[in-house]
C-alpha cells in the first residue's frame, strides 16, 4: 500500500470529540478538539451516556471543521486513523463506527489504533524533525500519565513495547482531581492543583510515597489520597470548623501531595532506565503538562545522562493528530492493520506490538491475541 500523504484522524475514547489531518507521519495541518467541560462540570465527572450523547452530536461537524482548518477535501485523504480502545466503550463506538462508515462511502482505507500508544507516538510527533524515532535513542523508557492511565513501558522501538507497570489503583491524574476536590478546587481540579502548589512548601508534610520497592514497577494513588484526605480533616478538626483551612495550608498540601504523586513516577522511570540501560525517556499524557513533574524528570535524567522527552503540551491531552500521525505510521509499516475488520474495545489489551501485559488491579496475565 502507498504512503498516504494525507491522514484524517479521529479521537472520541472519552470525553473530548477530536479530528485532525496530518500530512506524512508527523506534519499537523489542523487539530480540532471539541470539549466537554460544560457538560460534565456540574458533576464533577464524565458521565459516560453524557459524553456519548455529546460525541454523537459534533463528530461530523468536528471532522469537518478539521478538513476545513488543513485546507483540504475529504477525497484529498488517503487514510482513516481511529481509536479503537481503551477507553468509554460508549465513547469508542461512536468514533469507530462514524470513521467506518466514512471509510466505506469513500473508499478510503481505515486503520484502528490504540489510545496509549497514541499518547507514546504524540512525543514523536513533538520532537523529531524527520522520520519516526530519529533523535531517540533505543532502547527507551515510556511513561503514561494521564486520568485514566499510569503505565509504564520499555520501548524497544516505537512499535514494540514491553509492560513493566501500571498504577493497582488510582490513575495519577484522577488521584490528582480528587484531591483538588478536598481542596475546594472545581472539576478538571489537576492543572487547578498545580497553580495552587506554585505558592506551597512541598516540604511542609512528608505525605506517603507507595510501593517503592526497587525492581516493582508498579504504582499506588489511593493511600496518598486517604493521606491528603485526613489531612485536611485533621486541619479543620482542631479549628472545630471543618469549613477552615487557610490558603497558605491548602497551598502546602498542594505542593506536598504533588512532590509525594510524582516521586515515584520520576524514580521508578529512571530505576528502569537503569536495569535496561535505556538513554531515552518519552513521558506523555495528560499530566505531563504539569511543569512540577517536567522540572522533576529533567532534573533527575540529567544526573543519569538520560534524556527525557515531552510532547508539545497541545499534544499532552487527547487529540485526534496524535491518532493521525500514529496511524500514519504504523499503515507504512504493517500493511495488515489497515482494514475496517475491528471492535472497539474499552480496556488495555495486548495486541500487536505490546508484550507482557498483565493488569495490575487484578494481579493476573493477560493472554495476547
Amino acid at each position: 500500500m502507498p504512503h498516504p500523504m494525507l491522514t484524517l484522524g479521529i479521537e472520541t475514547s472519552c470525553d473530548e470529540t477530536s479530528a485532525a489531518v496530518v500530512e506524512g507521519e508527523r506534519r499537523i495541518l489542523s487539530s480540532i478538539v471539541a470539549s466537554q467541560f460544560d457538560l460534565h462540570s456540574r458533576y464533577g465527572g464524565v458521565v459516560p451516556e453524557l459524553a456519548c450523547r455529546r460525541h454523537v452530536e459534533v463528530i461530523s461537524q468536528t471532522v469537518e471543521s478539521a478538513l476545513d482548518e488543513a485546507g483540504v477535501a475529504l477525497g484529498d485523504i488517503g487514510l482513516i486513523s481511529v481509536v479503537k480502545g481503551p477507553g468509554l466503550i460508549g465513547a469508542l463506538l461512536v468514533g469507530v463506527s462514524f470513521a467506518k462508515a466514512l471509510a466505506r462511502s469513500t473508499g478510503t482505507p481505515l486503520i484502528g489504533v490504540n489510545h496509549v500508544e497514541a499518547h507514546l507516538y504524540s512525543a514523536v510527533m513533538s520532537n523529531m524533525p524527520a522520520g519516526a524515532g530519529e533523535g531517540i535513542e533505543f532502547p527507551a523508557v515510556g511513561l503514561v500519565v494521564s486520568g485514566g492511565h499510569t503505565m509504564l513501558f520499555l520501548m524497544e522501538d516505537f512499535g514494540q513495547y514491553r509492560w513493566l507497570g501500571g498504577t493497582v489503583d488510582d490513575a495519577v491524574g484522577e488521584a490528582g482531581d480528587k484531591v483538588a476536590t478536598l481542596l475546594g478546587l472545581p472539576y478538571l481540579g489537576g492543572p487547578l492543583v498545580e497553580n495552587l502548589a506554585g505558592g506551597g512548601n512541598a516540604c511542609a508534610i512528608d505525605f506517603p510515597r507507595a510501593m517503592m520497592q526497587r525492581g516493582n514497577y508498579d504504582f499506588s494513588y489511593a493511600g496518598l489520597k486517604t493521606a491528603v484526605l485526613y489531612h485536611v480533616k485533621g486541619y479543620a478538626g482542631a479549628r472545630r470548623d471543618e469549613s477552615v483551612v487557610t490558603d497558605a495550608e491548602r497551598a502546602d498540601i498542594a505542593a506536598a501531595y504533588q512532590a509525594a504523586a510524582f516521586e515515584p513516577l520520576v524514580t521508578k522511570t529512571l530505576w528502569a532506565a537503569d536495569e535496561f540501560a535505556a538513554r531515552s525517556a518519552v513521558v506523555c499524557g495528560g499530566v505531563s503538562r504539569n511543569q512540577t513533574l517536567r522540572a522533576m524528570f529533567t532534573d533527575a535524567a540529567a544526573d543519569r545522562n538520560v534524556r527525557v522527552y515531552f510532547p508539545a503540551k497541545a499534544l499532552c491531552t487527547d487529540n485526534a493528530a496524535m491518532v493521525a500521525g500514529l496511524g500514519a505510521w504504523r499503515a507504512a509499516r504493517f500493511h495488515d492493520e489497515v482494514t475496517d475488520d475491528f471492535d472497539a474495545f474499552p480496556n488495555f489489551e495486548t495486541f500487536g506490538s505490546f508484550e507482557g501485559y498483565r493488569d495490575p488491579r487484578k494481579g493476573r496475565r493477560k493472554k495476547a491475541q
